[in-house]
Parts: C-alpha cells; structure tokens; sequence
C-alpha cells in the first residue's frame, strides 16, 4: 500500500539511517546518493543515538532496522513518533513477523519493508513517507490484516466504531478505498473526481479521525468494521 509521490514539496529528502551494520549503512547511503532528490544527512548504529539524532537534525525520514543496540526499533519508533517532531519513519528489516509490523504500526511507523526490496521500490518508498504518505510492502500488509481479522474484536462490538460518523458519505468511500490499499489516482478513478480532491478527502478524514497517516486509517477502518479482509466490501454493523 502506498500513497502519493516524489520529494517532499520538490525539495530533496532528508533521510538518517538507522542499523548497527557500518557496511549495510554504506550501501543504503551508495543507493540514495545515486537516486537524485535524497540527501543522507547523519547515520546512527544504535536505537538512542537514532534519538538524538532524529532530535537535533529533523531529518524528513529514519530508515530504521528494528534490531538496535541499546535501544530497539520499536522504542526508538514510539519516541520519535511521540515527539511531535515532523520526522517520520519507514522501518527497513529482516524481520517480517506479524507481531513486529503489527508493533510498528502501532508505535507509529509510516512504512515497513523488507531488507530484500529492490533499491528503487525503496526509494520510492522514502519519497512516499516524506510526502506524508505511508507503504507497507503487499504481502506484509495482506498477513497484517488476516491477522487483525483474529485479534480484533468483532464490529458490533468494538467502541471504535461511532468516530466514523464524524466523516461525510463521501469521506466515508474515500476511507473504504484506503483501506483497500488503492491509490489516490485508483480512488480518483473509481470515484470520477481529480486526484486534488482525493487528497483534499484524505487529508480531512485523517484530521477528523486524529490519524498519523493511512497506515493507521486502515487499521482503523479495519478494527470498526468498515471493512473486511477478504472482501473488499464494506463491513456491515
């Protein structure tokens, strides 16, 4: 699932790198200096120098290994995300369980992807969460909400739900479509209006809801029922 594309405002991105490997780091940094438009601006090999470093250079994004010294990916996930800084963050691991997109998502990270993602998908990757987007890699995100499908409780039950009815009809669509993992020109497409007024929905929907990006936006249209895994359809409550 993705949205959106290309630097932040036109401007170039700035990425810190987070991994406890000095080698790997080298050929993160080989990979964004050759894309253009990205700017490595500082490198970090453990969770609480990823911290402060988030803290004192306000990169546009930490491209973050879970696996940290010190402090793990999670913890230093939640601290960033719990700053109040605009400094997002897209998780880049080995290690795909469900319980660690699971975690992630919930600490607040705007992407998960796999050391295995070929170097343009990453760049693209990185340029989507600079621009307020989120991506999650297919397969991750299709076990993510069949696992959802297991722990959640049941529509008619949760109290998540009535914060839906803070969104208009069409906000409510637009939320469906998300969650569906379409793109703001799929979503234009099917709806018939211009991509602006997708991102003008998507924009106000994530306001009402007090949502970080749209990984969270599916989470939640998930957890109330708003739709199901496997069906495509709206849940019915």
């Amino acid at each position: 699932m993705s949205a959106g594309a290309g630097p932040a405002g036109g401007r170039t991105v700035r990425v810190l790198l987070a991994d406890d490997q000095p080698m790997l780091r080298s050929g993160l940094r080989s990979v964004l200096a050759g894309a253009g438009g990205l700017a490595v601006v500082g490198e970090a090999g453990d969770g609480a120098e990823a911290v402060d470093l988030a803290r004192r250079l306000l990169p546009d994004v930490v491209l973050m290994d879970l696996r940290l010294p010190r402090l793990d990916g999670l913890t230093v996930t939640r601290r960033i995300a719990g700053s109040g800084l605009a400094v997002r963050v897209l998780i880049l691991t080995a290690d795909d369980t469900d319980e660690q997109v699971l975690g992630a998502v919930t600490a607040g990270a705007s992407g998960y992807l796999c050391k295995d993602v070929p170097p343009d998908e990453l760049v693209a990757a990185i340029r989507t969460v600079a621009a307020g987007g989120a991506v999650v890699a297919p397969p991750t995100l299709d076990r993510l909400l069949t696992r959802m499908t297991e722990i959640l409780p049941a529509a008619e039950t949760t109290a998540a739900a009535p914060v839906l009815d803070t969104l208009t009809e069409r906000e409510r669509e637009v939320l469906i479509h998300v969650a569906k993992g379409h793109s703001n020109a799929e979503i234009a497409r099917a709806l018939l209006v211009s991509e602006t007024t997708v991102k003008t929905h998507v924009g106000h929907l994530l306001t009402k809801l007090r949502l970080r990006d749209r990984v969270q936006a599916v989470v939640l249209a998930y957890e109330t029922g708003l739709v199901r895994p496997g069906r495509g359809q709206p849940g019915h409550r």
